[in-house]
């Protein structure tokens, strides 16, 4: 089988599942010592991982996201493909980041960024070793408007190079100022052709900057995918403050806070997947309830009116996260 490059036919919109939560031990996600066992060894991981996709793709997610940086993640879902008969899974991982926590979750760094050729060439022959021809978008992780990708003409020819062989190229997104990286990700080319047909991003209620810029890669045709649609847990388990705006339309809806914060994106006409972070299957299941939900016209108006904070404030408050 050949790679599945995605594209907005090749997937259905709607719900995606991501590894970042049960690829390593640590991550940034709030009540996570609730989520996972204290003993967090790699077969542990690996058997929570695949529950995960086994119930995802049960359930009807066709698209799996994966990164470099996300300790096994990679390993863990090139088992779980290799081990059944799934040609209609779109695989996507990442590039640009190195995962070097070994393992553990009392660190003080778990993942260092780099995005440069030399990174990206090492990658993405570990990624191709543990996920063969199944990737079909492979995406830079966390671009930043500094990041070398915007403006290297070596390293985009690189990745021209990848797309050339049947393999997606896109872009991840992180920080206050993603819509400038996303503009400027649209306005690269390479021998005349765009080179960054899918664009991820964070976007939720308290975070909704890069709506108008998705909106634009949207409308050139670009795969829209969104991330930490929950905020690493703070709508999923909010704070009093947070709660109160939440809870009239969860009521109204009968959907758990996770699944409302999903359904917001789900409403964007731009957004074409959303991927859950979920670490347990109850929790996959309340984030799937997302997609039978329907919202009125104004409620996800209200919602961000309500709640969205100055990006400055909400990366640097993601920032202080501590990873359990």
């Amino acid at each position: 089988m050949g790679a599945q490059p995605l594209t907005p036919d090749r997937v259905p919109k709607g719900i995606g599942f991501g590894l970042a939560a049960v690829g390593r031990p640590g991550y940034i996600t709030i009540g996570r010592d609730r989520d996972l066992p204290p003993d967090r060894g790699v077969a542990e991981m690996r058997e929570r991982a695949l529950e995960l996709l086994d119930y995802a793709y049960a359930h009807g997610v066709r698209y799996f996201d994966a990164a470099r940086s996300y300790g096994r993640a990679e390993e863990f879902l090139g088992h779980w493909l290799a081990t059944g008969d799934r040609p209609d899974v779109a695989v996507g991982s990442k590039w640009g980041y190195t995962y070097t926590a070994d393992w553990r979750v009392d660190v003080e760094t778990h993942e260092v960024k780099d995005h440069s050729a030399a990174t990206y060439d090492r990658q993405v022959a570990e990624t191709r070793h543990l996920l063969g021809d199944r990737l079909g978008l492979y995406q830079v992780h966390s671009v930043t408007p500094g990041s070398p990708v915007l403006t290297d003409p070596e390293l985009q020819r690189r990745l021209a190079g990848l797309a050339a062989e049947g393999v997606t190229v896109g872009l991840s997104t992180s920080g206050p100022q993603q819509h400038e990286a996303i503009r400027a990700a649209l306005d690269i080319t390479v021998d005349g052709e765009p080179l960054f047909r899918s664009v991820q991003a964070t976007w939720n209620l308290l975070e909704p900057s890069a709506g108008p810029a998705l909106a634009e890669a949207h409308a050139s045709g670009r795969t829209v995918i969104v991330k930490e649609a929950m905020a690493n847990g703070r709508l999923a388990r909010p704070d009093p403050a947070v709660e109160a705006h939440l809870a009239p339309i969860a009521e109204s809806t009968g959907v758990s806070y996770d699944a409302l914060a999903l359904a917001a994106v789900l409403h964007q006409p731009w957004s074409h997947l959303v991927l859950s972070g979920a670490a347990t299957t109850s929790q996959l299941a309340a984030n799937l309830r997302a997609g039978a939900v329907t919202l009125a016209a104004d409620d996800v108006t209200r919602l961000v009116a309500g709640l969205a904070e100055l990006p400055e404030t909400y990366w640097s408050h993601r920032a202080r996260l501590p990873w359990s």
